[in-house]
């Protein structure tokens, strides 16, 4: 069966969006790049996020990109240690170009989080999830 799973996102340009990514945080593994696509590592266990350009995404998926600028495809979640670093994350992501469309915030009474899209229009969101606050059933 499958032993690893990726997410791949379109991109109008692989350098541009490689930049506004080093400069939030994030870190790339160079033995998935070529001129047209990157390979972003997340986290821990360094999920893979391709990130390819359009043209080339389009060819694999033989459809229609997604206006992300209307509608969205995808919200992808990150985890954050603290309230402070997702404090911290939104103002990188509005330093690097991005847009946060949700100030960091408390959801729910036990979520702390923000909201942005890259430069391509992804959304992604931060959340620091105190479990010890959860409401019991």
């Amino acid at each position: 069966m499958t032993k690893q799973i990726w997410l791949n996102l379109p991109v109008k340009e692989v350098a541009k969006s490689k930049a506004f990514f080093a400069k939030i945080g994030f870190s790339f593994n160079e033995q998935y790049a070529t001129p047209h696509s990157t390979c972003l590592s997340v986290g821990v266990t360094n999920f893979a996020v391709m990130l390819f350009e359009e043209s080339m995404f389009e060819g694999f998926v033989q459809n229609k990109i997604t206006d992300t600028q209307s509608s969205s495809e995808v919200l992808i979640s990150i985890d954050a240690e603290s309230k402070e670093e997702v404090d911290e994350f939104a103002k990188k992501v509005e330093e690097a170009g991005g847009t946060v469309f949700a100030k960091p915030a408390e959801n729910q009474g036990w979520m702390y989080g923000c909201a942005f899209a890259d430069l391509d229009g992804h959304r992604w969101n931060m959340l620091y999830m105190d479990f010890s606050k959860v409401p019991k059933q």
